[in-house]
């Protein structure tokens, strides 16, 4: 299984922090994010990264290179022409370098112990979410979670962690195009697409530089 690692947004809560450095090479515990995603990947059997950029690209090339030094090959999406293209159109720009296959896609910005898993089956659904417990700047959470299934009405929502699996052919009628997951998601669990499971480790979104520092204060 390939994996894919959201880069390129331009980070505007985190500034200053984020005005010249880009948000995935921020460091947490002296480690910059997207590293300590890349590590576990390769850790856990992943050989084949793709990262898209945007803002700051080049430094983000420059810091990882070719991904050799972790013992993975990456390949980079580049959006640097374009602009960000938000977490679908990402994908789909991506798409020509993602087999055809089941692959993981996993937010840059966040930080978490959850283990990635390679040979993850989709059987006949399209995506699979990893949810969470909301933390506090997203009370009311995305999604429901009805018996392995991802629902769009429920009582009690969870928050989208920014890990999925997904089967490519989600996006195969999808033009590259600034384009949100969200929406994209929810057509595919109106339609009984999508499971969904709970994770209920560590897990950050490192959006604001308060929220880099209550993740620094967490036990590593």
């Amino acid at each position: 299984m390939k994996a894919m690692i959201l880069c390129a947004g331009r980070g505007e809560r985190m500034r200053p922090l984020s005005d010249k450095i880009p948000k995935p090479l921020i460091k947490i515990h002296s480690k910059p994010l997207v590293v300590w995603h890349i590590e576990k990947l390769a850790y856990l059997g992943f050989s084949e990264i793709i990262i898209n950029i945007a803002y700051l690209g080049d430094k983000i090339i420059s810091y990882l290179g070719d991904g050799s030094k972790w013992g993975v090959k990456i390949i980079y999406s580049d959006e640097r022409e374009s602009g960000a293209l938000e977490s679908a159109g990402g994908i789909i720009k991506a798409l020509p370098h993602l087999s055809s296959d089941t692959f993981l896609v996993v937010n840059g910005d966040v930080w978490c112990d959850y283990e990635f898993e390679r040979d993850f089956d989709l059987g006949s659904d399209l995506a699979h979410l990893i949810l969470v417990p909301n933390p506090e700047h997203n009370p009311i959470g995305d999604f429901g979670l009805d018996k392995c299934r991802a629902t769009n009405s429920a009582d009690t929502k969870y928050t989208f962690s920014g890990i999925g699996y997904y089967n490519p052919v989600l996006f195969h009628t999808l033009k590259e195009a600034k384009l949100p997951l969200a929406p994209i998601l929810r057509q595919a669990i109106d339609k009984n697409r999508v499971s969904a499971s709970l994770y209920e480790g560590v897990w950050h979104d490192i959006g604001t530089p308060q929220r880099l520092r209550v993740a620094e204060a967490t036990f590593v």
